[in-house]
């Protein structure tokens, strides 16, 4: 077992044994951890813009785009230069996305995403020129400009390359200045208030209509499914912002889902503590194959043989085949017994935490995992 495998699958376990051995109880949460007012949310905001200072890694004259670009921008600022003239690798266009927070008003800076949109090899040591960032209604809200920061590069030769991570997407920090207010727009008339779960859940929509009845005696409150709370106050509050404020620090006890996530990719599991397996018996074998292959030179030998036609070297290659089957162990767990469990006795019988993951998707298919196995 391999050292690494064999740490993440003892960290696992602890962890897992940790949460399980805490008492299965419902936690309490405010209302705006798990949930938000409808209408409050941000807003996506793109633009395209010119990136300068490149050495060398910018577009090729095959991008016509970039140099109609790049050519307009020059007569924007007295330069008139036709497009014909422009044969330098320095420019690349990009596309910047940025988020607007609900309530950003004129100044606030915002980080800002370069990516770009031709066939630039690399961003690094580029600077963003001014761009405009737009919202889904065409309006201005925010310009983008500054220095683009990398977390990768490409290097190339005649023969060779190198590269490390994507050199064609960077980040601007705090590259962006919000130009227009973002106001609270609240959905509805402004009568009533609608509160959206961020994970729509029966059980816990009608925890928070039951917590605002009880907080808002005179008021009407209904939950209209798994993901919406409405509160109807017959008349447009005072202060919208003070009844938000009040909705939003009232607490319920949050159900949560019994759940286990497994990431296939990195060999990633994260289960709850209240995730609970149904008596089973577990076989799980062991195939180990290897294939060896080695290559040597056959010679013409004897005193007869003569340098000519048809005589010459012969590689052959020598192929070995060897398999290990070891003893499939059988691993029993216990009715109500917990993930963490079955990854203490999973990992006696020395699996890797891959094998735990194919054992966890077994387990799902026979039955016996009372929750949600969610693969990435």
């Amino acid at each position: 077992m391999r050292p690494f495998a064999l740490f993440s699958a003892f960290a696992l376990a602890a962890l897992l044994a940790s949460t399980a051995a805490a008492p299965a109880v419902a936690a309490e949460v405010k209302i705006k951890d798990i949930a938000r007012i409808a209408g409050v949310r941000e807003n996506a905001l793109t633009g395209y813009g010119l990136v300068f200072g490149l050495s060398g890694s910018g577009d090729s004259i095959r991008n016509r785009a970039t140099v109609q670009s790049v050519a307009n921008t020059l007569r924007n600022f007295g330069v008139n230069v036709s497009e014909a003239d422009i044969a330098s690798r320095n420019v690349a266009a990009v596309i910047v996305t940025a988020k607007l927070p609900a309530f950003a008003e004129p100044g606030q800076e915002l980080d800002v995403q370069v990516a770009s949109s031709g066939d630039a090899r690399s961003l690094n040591g580029g600077t963003l020129m001014l761009t405009p960032l737009m919202g889904p209604d065409a309006r201005l809200y925010a310009t983008a400009q500054g220095a683009i920061s990398v977390g990768g590069y490409q290097f190339e030769g005649i023969t060779a390359s190198t590269q490390k991570n994507h050199p064609t997407v960077g980040w601007i920090p705090s590259g962006a200045t919000v130009e227009q207010s973002s106001p609270l727009r609240v959905a509805g008339d402004g009568r009533s208030l609608s509160v959206l779960l961020n994970e729509a859940d029966f059980t816990n929509a009608n925890r928070i209509a039951a917590s605002i009845r009880s907080a808002l005696p005179g008021v009407a409150v209904r939950a209209e499914h798994a993901g919406k709370v409405v509160v109807d106050y017959g008349r447009v509050p005072d202060s919208v912002v003070a009844e938000i404020a009040r909705l939003e620090n009232l607490t319920i006890q949050q159900q949560r889902r019994a759940r286990v996530v497994v990431n296939e990719r990195t060999g990633t599991i994260v289960a709850g503590g209240d995730v609970r397996l149904g008596a089973v018996s577990i076989s799980h074998g062991n195939l180990n194959v290897e294939i060896r292959t080695d290559y040597t030179v056959s010679q013409p030998g004897g005193l007869l043989v003569r340098p000519g036609s048809g005589v010459a070297s012969v590689v052959v290659p020598r192929t070995t085949l060897r398999t290990d089957e070891a003893d499939a162990p059988l691993v029993s767990i216990p009715e109500g017994a917990t993930v963490a469990d079955l990854v203490a006795s999973l990992r006696a019988v020395r699996l890797t935490t891959r094998d735990v993951i194919a054992v966890l998707q077994s387990i799902k298919a026979a039955g016996a995992l009372d929750g949600e196995l969610m693969i990435q």
